[in-house]
């Protein structure tokens, strides 16, 4: 997934175990950002915490920053129906794609 000599970021949708809310972020390591978000610290009472929402449905990635958090401000500004169907041209069985990411 990472390419030498260049920046990463990625935009990510992520949700709950039965898949009633939707969590964008933005990130420059999706996989550690994965674990924070699963391994939450004590007392941690974010959105993502609250709501259980760990499970990766979908991300993009991004080498300039800028774009990526241009991104992720359209992405928030979708309603749910957008949203879905961004999930269900990229991952149409809505699989959780945690394990998937190096």
């Amino acid at each position: 997934m990472k390419t030498l000599g260049t920046h990463n970021y990625y935009v990510y949708i992520l949700t709950n175990r039965i898949k009633t809310v939707l969590y964008i972020g933005f990130t420059n390591d999706l996989k550690a950002r994965l674990y924070w978000h699963k391994n939450p610290e004590a007392g941690n009472i974010h959105f993502t915490t609250k709501y259980k929402c760990f499970y990766l449905l979908y991300y993009e990635h991004f080498q300039d920053v800028e774009q990526a958090i241009l991104r992720e401000k359209q992405i928030k500004g979708y309603s749910r129906m957008k949203k879905e169907n961004l999930i269900n041209r990229f991952n149409p069985e809505w699989n959780f794609l945690n394990e998937t990411i190096e």
